[in-house]
């Protein structure tokens, strides 16, 4: 409450009277998520992109936990997404219409994104509110720059990049625009950590910073917001893929909290950018290490 101090009496106003708890909004006050309420985005269409990955069930586990209707995109064995349909589903009534549906897609075809648009506002009707971008890849061979291959750099421009420009250009074309439409990419803070080994990746995610920040600009006027997250270390097989025992005790040991970022450190910051009470963060990147960087 602005410059308002907590006493042992509770809190105080910053005129120093008490806070008449009946005058601070539910959306504050409800429930166990009580910084943003229990349902903020009731009802709220969701598209998430590598929504049944590590990072990506998360954040469409937590959006569907607050109220929203997820559309999970995902890639290759469609294992995961179907489970977490199913489990998304079963915790509404049979008769009251799915609450998620998965549809598998290539993020760098422009049809099949098109598709999934297509796709979401058939099953849920026309209103879309949130999309987030997080379908990415990572080279678990960290190649030198030098020693990169043309078709690595373009797999992994393709996915990250690619994928996440046409995913916003369609959300900038779809998403509603008389309040709560929600742009959330996906970055690294490998793009401040400038790591060898991480030229494609992280020039893939810089581009995605940047796309962003321009973006918000571009969306002036349609109550839409664009934002980015870029996560630190986090113990998701796309993290694991590749490294030795050795460099991962070397990454917990660089982190001022002693441990890598689990997807549950990711998800409620995502959900505060596509609720009501995130509107005023916009054209912004927002780093969740652990002070990693």
């Amino acid at each position: 409450m602005g410059t308002s101090d907590s006493t042992s009496n509770g809190s105080q106003a910053s005129n120093g009277g008490p806070i008449d708890s009946s005058k601070i909004p539910q959306l504050f006050m409800d429930g166990p998520n009580n910084l943003i309420g229990s349902h903020p985005l009731k009802d709220r269409l969701a598209i998430i992109t590598g929504g049944s990955g590590g990072i990506g069930s998360a954040i469409t586990t937590h959006l569907a936990s607050l109220g929203a209707k997820v559309v999970i995109g995902f890639a290759g064995d469609p294992t995961p997404a179907d489970h977490l349909v199913s489990s998304i589903n079963a915790a509404v009534p049979a008769d009251s219409g799915p609450r998620a549906i998965a549809v598998e897609l290539d993020v760098s075809d422009p049809g099949q994104v098109k598709s999934l648009f297509d796709k979401a506002q058939l099953i849920f009707g026309p209103r879309i509110h949130i999309m987030v971008a997080v379908a990415g890849v990572q080279d678990p061979e960290y190649p030198a720059l030098a020693d990169t291959s043309l078709e690595q750099w373009e797999r992994t421009f393709n996915v990250n990049a690619k994928g996440t420009f046409l995913c916003c250009r369609e959300a900038a074309r779809r998403l509603v625009r008389d309040g709560g439409g929600r742009i959330i990419t996906m970055s690294s803070s490998t793009v401040g950590s400038l790591r060898p080994g991480y030229s494609s990746y992280s020039s893939s995610k810089a581009a995605i910073e940047v796309m962003t920040k321009i973006l918000a600009k571009e969306l002036r006027g349609t109550r839409i917001t664009a934002n980015g997250v870029a996560p630190g270390p986090i113990a998701t097989p796309l993290f694991y893929a590749g490294k030795s025992e050795e460099r991962i005790r070397a990454v917990v040991a660089e982190s001022p909290l002693g441990r890598l970022g689990e997807p549950k450190d990711v998800a409620p910051m995502v959900a505060f950018l596509a609720s009501d009470a995130g509107e005023w963060v916009n054209g912004q990147i927002i780093r969740l290490n652990g002070g990693y960087v």
